[in-house]
């Protein structure tokens, strides 16, 4: 996923393909896009750690029990050329997909709560 203040570009690749899809950050906009990867049987996401932004989502991936992935985005460059939204959550899923991502440390809610 690329996610972004205002919009998240998923991208869910199954063995029928690929379906690019974007949500607005709102509430019910997480929810339905966690319904919609649920309704693709995608288990494991992956997003950029884009400022702040990928912390909501984030939260609401993990509750509704998917394996969720930040990624620092100097580990994930794309190949140089044109960049857009959709490339880049194509790129992204495609590593994923790969095994060829490595997830930053995000310490569970229990430890999060304690932070001052």
């Amino acid at each position: 996923m690329y996610v972004h203040k205002k919009n998240v570009v998923a991208c869910a690749l199954t063995p029928e393909g690929k379906e690019i899809r974007t949500f607005l950050t709102m509430t019910y906009d997480l929810i339905t896009l966690g319904d919609w990867l649920k309704s693709k049987g995608i288990t494991h996401v992956a997003m950029e750690s884009t400022a702040s932004y990928w912390k909501p989502i984030y939260n609401l991936l993990e509750l509704e029990e998917f394996k969720v992935m930040v990624v620092n985005a100097k580990h994930i460059k794309n190949v140089p050329g044109r960049k857009t939204d959709v490339k880049d959550a194509e790129w992204i899923a495609g590593l994923l997909q790969h095994g060829l991502l490595q997830g930053s440390y995000i310490p569970n809610i229990d430890y999060s709560n304690y932070r001052i």
